[in-house]
């Protein structure tokens, strides 16, 4: 007998915050609602019990929008944005504050309902995983939608799932029909349904990558599987060009790592366009601070703290440099994190524009044998 056919689905939870968020006030269903406000823009009830909310307009600061529901998005406001940006693109949309606790405790139950269903499971942060199908009996289509069946009683949320033979398609399937989608495809269906996408469906090219490709012409998955590979080579370098000539064919041979001990906690975010150390200092600053938040929300939510915090910077001509440091004692502090991230900051040049930034905590310990930290003074940062 062989091995089993590869099914692998990636599941992803739709506009994860902002539906956790809806849970505790439906009045703000159907409506533009953007997470990413301060504490003290938490709505404010009234004395006939009626909530009143903050509105975009009102905000005045240099944060960033850590997601919105999709009449947000609608409107041109999504994730890493800063939110006096979207201010002006959504003035009338709903203002909600993070909730840190509350997504954690929902990640922890819909990750519980898909387990008791298929157990290989790769934990890819707070609101998404990747599930190996290979060795249950049944269907792809009956499998999706017993595990969407689960999660919405355990959580009243609702999730899209994409199954292929790997994970890389399946990433990409998993938001061709979201919200509450499911989307089902075999390496048979790679010409008629990936490569007629976009490149930036990849993950992994971001938009200063599908720019440079569209300079030679290439915009879609199927444009890209067909160039000649020393093009390709010529103007990403070899290992990037090897990888985009893959995914562009949607092989993709990672494994479901569902028992392995993580090494590494990281947030990485592309832009949509090159930022300036200087010009765009309080943009910069916001979204940095949103990725320690993140990063140190996903070691919450993993049971870690890490020893070791660095930091990754892509500058717009593609190089890439990273820094590190490491703490007397382990840590899932944001405010730690982001002080030992900004201390790295300081020993890299600042003086090219930037196209991505991330942030990363390795040295894991698990929670029980991680002891405490003392921060000190936050230390004024470069960003």
């Amino acid at each position: 007998m062989g091995l089993p056919t590869r099914r692998i689905a990636h599941l992803d939870m739709d506009a994860f915050y902002a539906s956790v968020d809806l849970l505790r006030y439906p009045e703000l269903r159907g409506q533009a609602v953007v997470i990413g406000g301060r504490r003290s823009q938490q709505p404010v009830t009234g004395a006939d019990g009626t909530r009143r909310f903050a509105r975009l307009r009102d905000y005045v600061g240099r944060g960033v929008i850590t997601t919105s529901t999709y009449e947000a998005r609608a409107l041109g406001v999504f994730s890493g944005m800063g939110t006096m940006k979207a201010a002006k693109l959504a003035p009338d949309a709903f203002l909600l504050p993070v909730d840190f606790d509350a997504y954690r405790h929902y990640s922890r139950l819909f990750k519980a309902a898909v387990a008791d269903i298929a157990p290989e499971i790769e934990d890819r942060g707070i609101d998404e995983i990747y599930i190996d199908l290979s060795h249950l009996a049944e269907d792809s289509p009956t499998l999706a939608r017993k595990i969407k069946e689960a999660v919405r009683e355990k959580t009243g949320l609702s999730c899209s799932i994409g199954i292929s033979p790997n994970k890389l398609l399946s990433k990409i399937c998993s938001d061709l029909d979201k919200p509450d989608g499911i989307t089902i495809l075999t390496m048979e269906d790679i010409p008629g349904r990936i490569w007629p996408l976009s490149v930036n469906k990849i993950n992994g090219i971001g938009p200063k990558a599908a720019a440079k490709l569209a300079t030679l012409g290439i915009e879609t998955i199927g444009q890209l599987a067909d160039i000649e590979p020393a093009v390709v080579q010529d103007h990403f370098g070899l290992s990037y060009a090897q990888w985009l000539l893959l995914a562009a064919r949607g092989i993709d041979e990672r494994p479901v790592t569902s028992r392995c001990e993580p090494k590494s906690v990281s947030r990485e975010t592309t832009f949509e366009k090159d930022l300036h150390p200087r010009h765009d200092r309080n943009a910069l600053s916001g979204i940095f601070s949103e990725l320690c938040l993140r990063v140190a929300a996903d070691l919450k939510q993993k049971g870690y703290r890490g020893r070791t915090i660095g930091i990754k910077l892509r500058y717009d001509d593609f190089r890439t440099v990273t820094r590190d440091s490491s703490l007397p004692m382990a840590t899932d502090d944001p405010v730690v994190i982001r002080r030992a991230a900004g201390e790295c900051l300081r020993r890299v040049p600042l003086a090219r524009k930037l196209r991505l930034l991330g942030v990363r905590v390795s040295g894991l310990d698990a929670v029980g044998n991680a002891g405490p930290v003392d921060i000190g003074a936050q230390a004024e940062l470069p960003l």
